[in-house]
């Protein structure tokens, strides 16, 4: 474990504290958990304060479009095997968020930060992680993240150098350019459903072909890289070829993909994999994602889906037709204003559902069901649609602040 050299300095305390403060103050006004308006404050106070605060821990980030929310949850229970651990288990990705996470964390061995794509490399200046879980890069919000090879780059670019090891998905073409630079890099074949992004090669723009499960590009030679950790059905195989079980409460291949990084995470700090997977299992829901809940005398399942990549895999978690699925989607800040990207989701794949659409653009996804040649009706509230639909447990696939928005209303 790293230790601090020094304890913080007056100006560092006074930041902490006048971040809880505002955080506080926050959560009493019914604003939200406080975290980004506290870090924002304490940032302001003390703008060195996120490196001062992970100097004396074991530091891992995780990035990606998709289940860095999960993974950085499943890594912290992992982790615990070996000692105290800080998170910011709630999603406040942004160094704001971050600095008020590590602010609740002076006792703590390891840190466990989950980083928004954007923010990685100036996060990992910052505080000098021990590990970088990268998982995958897909479309998602071009409006704010820009596109996925200029994403790829910045990774790149940033990680170059590091002293830090990087657990990569040999899967992802960006993802394996993007560590490519680094020196220490522990490849997890994890898989890669969606490929859409990733068809041409981010090394020098030719088409990458896709022979097997691989990649390989026929100008300039990119190819997938041989993994030393393998993801196999309900089994992750390690470094030695040993087989070790995934049983998790949460659903899907996804999940177990996020289970196999998450092992081989653990194992950079000496948590076996038995140990690692074995802890996995008490995770039963992350941040509302994957809870059933009880509205309106029925069950709800809450399913989080924010771009066609997660949309997809959401897809394959659901119960069979003629299951009801209601779908909600905003296009609020934290969505990305652009809607755009609901053409590119494959929602025949909901044929034989009822479906009920709501959402502050439920009439933007109602012309893509349309044209889907799917049968759905448009409500204005979850109640309504929950009248609207036949009986049996219900799948709510929601982006992110209509998911906050269901939440808000089921009482979660």
């Amino acid at each position: 474990m790293t230790e601090s050299t020094e304890p913080l300095s007056p100006r560092a305390r006074l930041a902490v504290t006048a971040g809880k403060a505002a955080a506080a103050v926050s959560r009493a006004a019914g604003r939200g958990s406080g975290s980004v308006i506290g870090g924002r404050v304490a940032l302001k106070l003390d703008p060195d304060l996120l490196a001062r605060l992970a100097g004396h821990l074991d530091v891992v980030l995780v990035s990606a479009t998709n289940g860095k929310t999960t993974t950085t949850r499943l890594i912290a229970e992992a982790l615990r095997a070996g000692g105290p651990v800080v998170s910011n288990a709630l999603g406040a990705n942004m160094p704001a968020g971050i600095t008020s996470a590590l602010a609740g964390g002076s006792e703590a061995r390891y840190g466990v930060i989950e980083v928004d794509e954007k923010y990685l490399a100036g996060v990992a200046r910052d505080v000098e992680p021990k590990v970088i879980a990268l998982l995958n890069l897909s479309r998602d919000q071009l409006d704010r993240a820009a596109e996925t090879r200029m994403l790829a780059e910045h990774w790149r670019t940033g990680l170059e150098g590091s002293k830090a090891v990087i657990v990569a998905n040999c899967d992802d073409p960006l993802v394996v350019w993007a560590a490519s630079s680094s020196a220490h890099v522990v490849w997890v074949a994890a898989g890669q459903e969606w490929k859409d992004d990733a068809w041409s090669c981010p090394a020098c723009g030719g088409v990458l072909q896709r022979p097997d499960d691989g990649f390989v590009c026929g100008e300039c030679g990119f190819a997938r890289p041989e993994p030393t950790w393998v993801l196999s059905g309900d089994h992750v195989l390690d470094p030695h070829g040993s087989a070790w079980p995934i049983r998790l409460q949460l659903p899907g291949r996804a999940n177990k993909a996020n289970a196999a990084s998450s092992a081989a995470v653990a194992a950079v700090f000496g948590i076996a994999p038995q140990i690692a997977l074995e802890r996995m299992y008490s995770v039963a829901a992350v941040a509302g994602r994957y809870d059933v809940v009880s509205y309106q005398d029925r069950e709800l399942r809450l399913l989080l889906a924010k771009n066609p990549a997660g949309w997809l895999e959401t897809f394959s978690l659901i119960d069979p037709p003629p299951t009801p699925v209601v779908l909600s989607v905003n296009a609020r800040g934290a969505d990305g204003t652009d809607t755009s990207w609901l053409w590119d989701v494959d929602y025949t794949r909901l044929a034989g559902h009822p479906i009920a659409v709501i959402g502050d653009r439920r009439l933007d996804l109602a012309v893509r069901l349309e044209v889907a040649g799917l049968e759905f009706t448009v409500h204005d509230t979850l109640q309504q649609a929950i009248g609207a639909l036949p009986p049996g447990r219900i799948e709510l696939i929601a982006n992110y602040t209509a998911f906050q928005d269901v939440r808000r209303v089921v009482g979660n």
